[in-house]
């Protein structure tokens, strides 16, 4: 049986300020944790037991995935004091994960990267380690790599300088292996995939591929890719299913929610359960206002994200924001291109 490692112990530091509350993969997309997302593409394909390693605000993760019944899985958790790296992280899981094929995911990356299809590429090729490719456009912030036939991993550089450069097939953190690979992680020390594992690897000469994938991946490692991932799920460009219903095309409203009089609600936008948008609101089109929120009257919004229990008073204009949980905006004022306001629990 296929089990998975969710890496979800990234402590977010290129998401400050929204990660000084809460941990990465508890940062809402689309009005739900990043991580859910995680947890959902397991479950479609046949995936219901993992492995969560923590580390920042772990309760908070603890508590809200509980035992894992809600989402069909069994969820076990390993807590890091100190950080062990990637590979160090799985190796302290070595326990929950040794005696057959295993997966390790990212648990603040998005992604509908097609599983089932991953581990028979790996299966098919006998291979020792898999790792799922995507061709970027550009952005050399991840391990760059080239395959040769029948997609074997010829070369490999972590985080590359732009002189280093060689290939847009960048490194999605989603890995497929043979459990031999714990005798090749040393025990109880910080130890990292990309610039260790990988290139220890390929030095031996293992039976290492790439998976090329076509299907969505955005690693929201920062505020941009943040922004990117609300817009990429607004246009429908992951396949995953939004919270509420469709009043509208491409307009969706949560359960429990009042939108009064006069309100302009324009597409593509999402709207949260229980929130209250009053008379003359003006909704702007990849907005996103979460769960619990209250808009006030001739409120405007345009292509900001609010988190939960947010309150935006009257007259209040905001424009290219991010509104962390339980902030409060005050009336007549107006807030401008890429503001980020956090509450600190």
């Amino acid at each position: 049986m296929i089990r998975a490692m969710v890496m979800a112990a990234g402590a977010g530091t290129r998401l400050r300020p929204l990660t000084f509350s809460v941990p990465k993969p508890m940062v809402p997309i689309a009005n739900r944790p990043v991580l859910e997302y995680t947890l959902d593409n397991l479950k479609r394909h046949g995936i219901t037991e993992a492995v969560l390693n923590l580390y920042s605000f772990p309760d908070l993760i603890k508590n809200h995935f509980g035992t894992g019944e809600k989402w069909g899985m069994k969820i076990h958790y390993s807590h890091e004091p100190v950080l062990m790296g990637t590979a160090g992280g799985v190796k302290k899981a070595e326990p929950f994960l040794k005696g057959d094929t295993f997966l390790v995911m990212s648990g603040d990356g998005l992604t509908d990267i097609n599983l089932t299809e991953l581990i028979e590429f790996h299966s098919e090729r006998r291979a020792f380690g898999t790792m799922a490719l995507k061709a970027v456009d550009a952005r050399f912030e991840y391990g760059v790599t080239v395959t040769g036939k029948h997609g074997t991993i010829r070369r490999f550089v972590e985080k590359p300088r732009w002189g280093d450069v060689f290939s847009n097939q960048v490194n999605t953190g989603i890995y497929v292996f043979d459990p031999a690979v714990f005798k090749l992680i040393p025990k109880g020390k910080p130890y990292d995939f990309g610039h260790e594992l990988w290139p220890k690897l390929l030095q031996r000469k293992a039976r290492i591929f790439g998976y090329l994938t076509d299907h969505y991946w955005c690693d929201v490692g920062n505020l941009s890719e943040y922004r990117t991932a609300q817009r990429d799920i607004l246009d429908g460009k992951v396949r995953i299913r939004l919270p509420g219903r469709e009043i509208r095309p491409h307009i969706w409203v949560g359960d429990g929610t009042i939108v009064g009089p006069e309100v302009r609600l324009e597409a593509p936008c999402l709207i949260g359960s229980h929130s209250h948008i009053a008379r003359g609101a003006h909704i702007g089109a990849y907005t996103v206002i979460g769960n619990h929120c209250l808009i006030g009257a001739h409120a405007n919004l345009q292509n900001s994200i609010l988190w939960d229990h947010v309150k935006v008073e009257h007259r209040v204009h905001l424009q290219n924001c991010v509104i962390g949980h339980k902030a409060r905006v005050s009336k007549n004022i107006s807030v401008y291109e890429g503001a980020v306001i956090n509450i600190s629990r």
